[in-house]
């Protein structure tokens, strides 16, 4: 039940004596108690109380500064700034030891406050949204999705990391040096392509392009797997994938046939065939994979959409199939161009608000298929907007040379009718370079280049 004051107004949620329990504690054991406020982000504006807060920032300021915390220097600090009236004097120091009998609870006296002042960051945060609403000027999913952010913004500063800069950069320093550069990233479960990229790293906006029918969906989708199984023994990660294309059945038809090994259009299936589909349901079947179909999302939507799933399912990677297929109505009618330009911008947005690498497809342009290229696709390629190409982290090309061949026959009967390559084409944080893969098309699957295969596709 709410406070009321004399005016017959709901006062904010706060509790009067947590408050003092905290200080009392700080000034008991200031040592214990003020870094446990420290460690779990205790401002001063957690206190309600004007003279709490007054106080608190007394007694942090004392302890940064290395200085001794009793009644006697925390009184006499205060009048020499001029604050000890403001708090209510000796008496009131003198109070909140004596209301105080021990701080061995002063851990449960933070959480109280804690979730007071969170209580009352929702209230602002809402009275903000409600006074937004009756703005002309004003969207409503624009509105309903800056307001979603906002509230999520309030969760995640609730369970933020308190590591300062030494800590992070003593980590940091740990996990080059004992070779864990991925442990802070999602890796893709392909050998070569994990050695030059170190993963998918949080923030990143990654972009896998290529032309139709080159299996840009295939290998997104194997690498959701890698990451969702955890290929190799390594950590598994929860996967939230938009298929703007695809139902998520098709979606879950595919990987089962790929997983599985067994070509999706043949005309029986032999009982070893149905084993296999049965091994790999089950394989997949554990896999944390989400999956939201919905058609024709608009940007802000889907950011809707991807925090909803960081909040419920706290994914690791966000895949994106594909970035043609979104559209932005706040820029739809300035032309294609600022539209995806807005899009790939609101991407890389929710890349670096989330804290999650995503990887998100694109088409590429029909510029590689004319003059003398042969397929070969280059960064200018992108479709629609050279915005992705500046957005994005990591671009990705993907194109498999059999495809344009001539000599197609040759090609199979050399065995380099599985080749695909990985054009690293922009590394933001690395170095570029070609990635070779095998493609098996008739299981829509890549795998890791056959070491029997030398540099050039070639069988040794």
């Amino acid at each position: 039940m709410s406070s009321i004051d004399q005016s017959g107004r709901r006062l904010p949620p706060y509790s009067e004596e947590a408050e003092r329990g905290v200080l009392g504690s700080a000034l008991i054991e200031s040592s214990r108690v003020i870094e446990l406020c420290s460690m779990k982000s205790v401002s001063a504006d957690a206190f309600y109380i004007p003279a709490h807060r007054l106080l608190f920032e007394q007694l942090t300021e004392m302890y940064q500064s290395a200085r001794a915390i009793d009644l006697l220097t925390v009184g006499e600090d205060l009048k020499n700034c001029g604050r000890l009236t403001q708090i209510g004097g000796y008496a009131y120091l003198e109070g909140l030891i004596d209301s105080t009998p021990t701080s061995a609870h002063a851990e449960y006296y933070i959480d109280i406050i804690q979730q007071k002042h969170l209580l009352r960051r929702i209230i602002a945060q809402a009275a903000e949204t409600i006074d937004r609403c009756y703005s002309p000027d004003e969207e409503a999913e624009e509105l309903l999705s800056r307001t979603e952010e906002s509230f999520f913004e309030l969760s995640d500063k609730k369970t933020a990391s308190s590591d300062g800069w030494k800590d992070v950069v003593y980590k940091t320093a740990g996990q080059i040096i004992n070779g864990n550069v991925l442990d802070n990233g999602v890796p893709t479960g392909f050998a070569d392509l994990d050695k030059e990229l170190r993963g998918l790293h949080n923030t990143d906006m990654i972009v896998l392009a290529a032309r139709p029918s080159m299996g840009k969906t295939a290998l997104a989708m194997n690498i959701a797997e890698h990451a969702a199984l955890g290929r190799g023994g390594g950590k598994k990660h929860a996967v939230g994938v938009f298929s703007l294309e695809m139902s998520q059945e098709q979606l879950v038809r595919r990987m089962l046939y790929s997983k599985a090994g067994v070509p999706a259009w043949k005309d029986y299936f032999a009982e070893s065939d149905r084993t296999k589909i049965s091994s790999a349901a089950d394989q997949l079947g554990k896999a944390a994979i989400i999956v939201d179909d919905a058609a024709g999302l608009d940007v802000m939507d889907l950011r809707a959409r991807a925090r909803r799933m960081k909040r419920i399912h706290n994914v690791d990677l966000i895949v994106i199939d594909y970035l043609q297929l979104l559209a932005d109505k706040r820029r739809s009618r300035e032309g294609r161009q600022q539209e995806t330009a807005s899009i790939s911008n609101s991407i890389k947005a929710m890349a670096k608000e989330l804290k999650i690498p995503v990887l998100i497809l694109s088409q590429l342009s029909r510029a590689p298929e004319q003059g003398t290229r042969d397929g070969k696709p280059r960064l200018s390629d992108l479709r629609d907007s050279g915005a992705i190409e500046q957005d994005a982290d990591v671009v990705l090309l993907l194109q498999r040379p059999f495809y344009y061949s001539k000599d197609k026959e040759a090609d199979t009967a050399s065995g380099d009718d599985t080749l695909a390559i990985v054009d690293i084409a922009k590394h933001r944080n690395g170095p570029v370079g070609e990635v070779k893969l095998n493609f098996f098309r008739e299981i829509t699957r890549f795998e890791d280049r056959d070491p029997r295969h030398g540099v050039d596709g070639a069988s040794e």
